[in-house]
């Protein structure tokens, strides 16, 4: 758990190219737009007439390859690459990836953006079997599978793996003649497919790398299926028929960059219309909108548009501070939140504020930003969040596996307002949300995974079942 200005975080992100004479360098760029699901460690394998080639490390993007020589090795006209976020394994740079697999017949890249909810029962039966594993990364498990399987063809072994794995995935596989990307029967992690001018094939976790890149959008991947590009084009296929679409809401509410489409709906475009649901479900009178930079700014114009209330930028965001990871007192967590913001005395004082946000986790930071308020003369300070309250674990990609460290889901939303400090509190519903995003699909909760929330999940639980009944009966004080 990191205490930034917000307190949750994706498990990383994904980018591959085919066809491109430059492969390391506009994954590298890629990348750099994907920074933002994962900053713990970053890399790049390129294949080179069918000789792969990696460079990782730890931390971001930049600093991995702020030698160029590491990036200028990397030669090829194909590459995968990742940055990470840890919910699973360690943060070590045995886990960065993309993985790198070598045998006597044949080697391949691997990288992944998610969590599987079988990992200790199928990493059991892999290492009874005799397999050997060189990371606590869940990722590896898939190579495993493959090279396990009795299947005679390649794409057959990889079929089976897929159906084996269970949970949020999605699959980049690069190999000598080709490179494959894979989603969950779910689709719960965002993946598509672009085209550059020179006919290069590009894959990401978000279509905001198709605008740094130059590449135009082709097609989102579907749950349940596998792309295979190669020489010889795209081939479009599936391992399940078994699928349900149930995308992570919080790429919509928070995680997803705002210049990002997402099965056909930009994430500005629907965190503008949740702020605006949430205006309309909101019951109090006030003088000003006031966002929590960044990822609230579009729902702060959606509530001020909807409300007829001003759009003030009274907190700022300090851009060059560098994470701020967990400290060992309380003081000094509240202290990394004040190097991240500061209020503007002169635009909150005197008046009744609307702090927007997208989400409260643990209530440490949203209760350090109303006293930042308060502090700056603002009268009163009414949090209005948009999204439902986060009760329940993900167990998807997200770093939240337990209700011990979700703060809805222990306190009551008065409780909760009285402990941030907030003169009032109001949470988007799960049905304003739904419709807000607006996905057109027929699925379950209009295409969305909303578990978080109303602790429903469309998948089992796997491993996690246990852990998580467990603590459906915990009752955790935060203050």
């Amino acid at each position: 758990m990191t205490y930034e200005v917000k307190s949750l975080n994706e498990e990383c992100g994904v980018f591959g190219i085919w066809g491109h004479p430059q492969a390391a360098q506009v994954t590298y760029f890629g990348l750099h737009s994907l920074q933002h699901r994962g900053q713990e460690g970053a890399g790049i394998l390129t294949n080179d007439a069918g000789k792969l080639i990696r460079h990782r490390d730890t931390g971001l993007i930049s600093e991995v390859f702020k030698n160029p020589a590491n990036l200028e090795k990397l030669t090829g006209q194909a590459a995968i690459g990742h940055v990470r976020y840890a919910t699973a394994g360690e943060a070590s740079i045995d886990n960065i990836q993309p993985f790198h697999f070598k045998f006597y017949d044949m080697e391949f890249g691997l990288a992944h953006n998610g969590n599987l909810t079988n990992t200790k029962t199928l990493k059991k039966e892999l290492e009874h079997n005799g397999a050997i594993f060189s990371s606590s990364s869940d990722t590896e498990i898939l190579a495993h599978l493959i090279r396990c399987s009795h299947n005679p063809s390649f794409m057959g072994k990889v079929k089976e793996a897929l159906n084996t794995v269970k949970g949020g995935f999605a699959y980049l596989l690069m190999m000598e003649d080709k490179l494959i990307a894979a989603l969950d029967p779910n689709g719960f992690r965002p993946l598509s497919i672009g085209r550059m001018a020179n006919g290069a094939i590009v894959v990401s976790s978000e279509t905001c790398a198709f605008e740094v890149v130059g590449a135009e959008w082709i097609r989102d991947v579907k749950p349940g299926e596998v792309v295979i590009i190669d020489n010889s084009g795209i081939q479009y296929d599936t391992y399940t028929t078994d699928t349900q679409l149930a995308i992570c809401s919080m790429e919509y509410i928070y995680f997803a960059r705002p210049d990002s489409n997402i099965h056909g709906v930009n994430v500005h475009t629907a965190r503008k219309r949740m702020g605006a649901q949430l205006a309309r479900e909101f019951k109090h009178e006030a003088d000003i909108v006031v966002g929590v930079p960044n990822s609230s700014l579009s729902a702060a114009m959606g509530f001020a548009e909807e409300s007829g209330l001003p759009n003030e930028m009274g907190l700022i965001k300090n851009q060059y501070t560098q994470r701020t990871f967990i400290q060992p007192t309380q003081e000094l967590r509240e202290q990394g939140v004040r190097m991240k913001l500061s209020a503007v005395s002169g635009v909150v004082k005197g008046k009744r504020v609307v702090m927007i946000d997208d989400s409260i986790v643990r209530g440490t930071t949203s209760r350090r930003i109303v006293q930042l308020l308060k502090e700056a003369g603002a009268t009163e300070v009414h949090v209005a969040i948009a999204s439902p309250p986060l009760k329940y674990p993900c167990f998807y990609g997200i770093d939240i596996q337990t209700r011990r460290e979700l703060i809805a889901a222990n306190h009551s939303v008065e409780e909760t307002r009285q402990i941030i400090g907030a003169d009032s509190l109001t949470y988007l519903s799960i049905d304003g949300l739904i419709d807000s995003i607006g996905l057109e699909t027929d699925a379950p909760n209009g295409g969305l995974c909303v578990a978080y929330f109303d602790g429903k999940y469309p998948t089992p639980l796997y491993d996690y079942e246990e852990e998580y009944r467990r603590s459906l009966d915990e009752k955790v004080s935060f203050y």
